[in-house]
């Protein structure tokens, strides 16, 4: 049967079982609206920027597991989705990106809204598609869906011409796809993990250092598995939170940068890293040159570029993750080493002095500023029973939600990894919520982050979203701030916020909810209170300006050099003198 291209395009959406899509129209993508506007089994959510199309596309696929899909416009509409196709690329999230393009005659000519889609987006895509023929689309969309979530997962662009949406041809959806040199090994070489196995058995200070594929491959419970069978500690990357329960004795919680003392000081000391669907990014290894120089380092990935290419790998294993653990723990079972966990008690004991001496802890006077360590505890103590997805923008607050709201389950964390995009946490949620209308959504930012993409909050509004946003409030862009404290003797230079919006009159002016609290005294209550409101909700929480996050790596340091505190050396700069007329700022600062 003949069909347009916009037709074509929604049945593919279908067969490929998408409920959802995020998008914001323009002239040459119309037609496709309008045939969308005409059906009900695929909701559209009109967004309010294509950058919030983008990463509600990676909040969905993050908490689903399933490709986001958004739809935006040519030119601007595609440029402005480069951020989010980047950030999805670098954090392997799986989002199908359609853009509208000029008719194909005029491509090149520099027509009105024409940008080099293709071209722009090579760089940041796993594959990037141009539609010329419409009798072509429906073949292309399958490839795309399936080069998305297959292998190493991550962001597809097909741009679709005007004439193309237009157009009639035969509609045909294959059922499976064949692509030449595109065939991901999924199961283990098995000499390779037999000399793992032999390893493990060997080790007396191993670690287990988890990154976000484990999550990816749905490799949660096999991880449990693997890790409990060996009695092996386990370490996390800030993407692989919730990939292994944070509560569970075995867990030393986030490593890296901003990790803890005792995951750390594990992975320096080791004398085995077992890598699992991590990329070993310069946030987690410090300098490189000294990250666990003991250590043999066995890397299962499913992705061979990966392996070898930051880190030496003694042991390469290419693979899916969960596939590899089960035949890894099968071959374990098989050739037990019953001395390994007896003669791992050292490690353990070693292990357990660190955490003793340098826990995640902080102090909060009831008199004094609001603690922004106790605002992320206290949300989490009201809604641990509920099992919230908990999605974050990028900075100070992100690290202190990675390391005091403890996750058990995977794809209840967002957040931007490799980009670390300020602006990703609202959107994302929003996705998440769009994802998931019964369950809670926690969106935790700062008032820098917020600031990015808050136009969203009427997405929220129009759509019935109740996320419930958290906004961490000290004037700053915090962590830029504590890098000046730390590394440039306290000058703010462009980290002070001179002025922020009133947050709970901004909620107000969307139709939302606006709450604030700026006493110890007062949290509780507006958690309370967020919680109650079947609305999106903005929460103001105006938090001590000067809070550093500890533990700290410094730029260029290796994994056991942990800044703990504020050195006595380090200088703390003044505010900067605000530049709005017959305004003064610190009372904002020392409420």
């Amino acid at each position: 049967m003949k069909l347009t291209g916009a037709e074509i395009f929604v049945e593919c959406l279908k067969r490929e079982g998408v409920k959802t899509i995020f998008g914001l129209p323009g002239g040459v993508v119309l037609k496709i609206f309008d045939v969308l506007h005409q059906q009900k089994d695929v909701e559209v959510i009109l967004t309010r920027h294509e950058a919030g199309a983008g990463h509600m596309a990676e909040g969905y696929a993050k908490a689903t597991g399933k490709p986001g899909v958004a739809l935006v416009t040519s030119g601007p509409g595609m440029t402005n989705v480069v951020t989010p196709l980047v950030d999805a690329y670098m954090d392997s999230v799986p989002i199908v990106v359609f853009t509208g393009q000029v008719p194909t005659h005029l491509i090149g000519n520099d027509a009105f809204q024409e940008a080099d889609n293709v071209g722009i987006s090579r760089p940041c895509t796993k594959y990037n598609f141009l539609v010329k023929d419409v009798n072509d689309l429906g073949q292309i969309i399958k490839e795309a869906f399936y080069i998305a979530m297959t292998g190493r997962p991550g962001p597809v662009l097909v741009d679709i011409p005007k004439d193309v949406a237009m157009n009639k041809g035969e509609f045909h959806y294959p059922d499976r796809v064949s692509i030449r040199g595109y065939n991901p090994t999924y199961e283990g070489n098995k000499w390779q993990i037999k000399q793992a196995v032999e390893a493990i058995h060997k080790a007396r200070k191993p670690i287990i250092y988890v990154g976000g594929g484990a999550i990816f491959s749905n490799a949660h419970e096999e991880l449990l598995e693997f890790a409990e069978l060996t009695q092996i500690p386990v370490d996390m990357t800030l993407m692989a939170l919730g990939a292994f329960p944070g509560s569970h004795p075995l867990s030393l919680g986030m490593m890296g940068m901003h990790g803890s003392y005792a995951s750390n000081m594990a992975v320096h000391f080791s004398d085995l890293v077992i890598a699992i669907g991590a990329r070993f990014d310069d946030r987690v290894t410090g300098k490189v040159s000294e990250f666990c120089p003991e250590a043999k380092v066995i890397h299962i990935d499913i992705d061979p570029t990966s392996i070898r290419k930051n880190v030496h790998v003694d042991i390469p294993i290419v693979g899916d993750v969960k596939t590899v653990l089960r035949e890894l723990k099968a071959m374990l079972k098989a050739t037990p080493n019953g001395n390994a966990v007896e003669q791992r008690k050292p490690w353990w004991n070693q292990i357990n002095e660190w955490k003793a001496k340098h826990p995640l802890t902080y102090e909060q006077p009831p008199d004094a500023l609001i603690k922004p360590q106790y605002v992320i505890d206290r949300i989490y103590q009201f809604t641990k029973d509920k099992d919230p997805i908990v999605s974050t923008d990028v900075g100070q607050h992100q690290m202190w939600a990675a390391q005091h709201f403890v996750l058990n389950k995977p794809r209840r964390w967002l957040t931007s990894g490799g980009l670390g995009t300020m602006g990703f946490g609202m959107p994302a949620a929003l996705g998440a919520q769009a994802a998931f209308r019964d369950k809670l959504v926690l969106c935790i930012a700062g008032d820098g982050s917020f600031q990015m993409n808050m136009q969203e909050m009427a997405t929220a509004v129009v759509n019935k979203l109740p996320v419930k946003v958290f906004i961490l409030n000290n004037h700053f862009h915090g962590m830029v701030r504590q890098w000046q404290d730390l590394f440039y003797e306290g000058r703010y230079a462009s980290s002070y916020l001179d002025t922020v919006p009133d947050f709970v009159k901004l909620a107000e002016a969307f139709n939302a909810v606006g709450l604030r609290a700026t006493k110890v005294g007062e949290v509780d209550g507006v958690i309370k209170e967020a919680l109650k409101v079947d609305k999106p909700v903005i929460v103001d929480l105006e938090v001590d300006p000067y809070e550093n996050c500890y533990p700290m790596i410094p730029a260029g340091g290796s994994n056991h050099e942990m800044i703990i505190e504020d050195p006595p050396e380090m200088k703390r700069g003044e505010k900067p003198a605000s530049k709005v007329a017959g305004e003064d700022k610190d009372a904002v600062l020392t409420a």
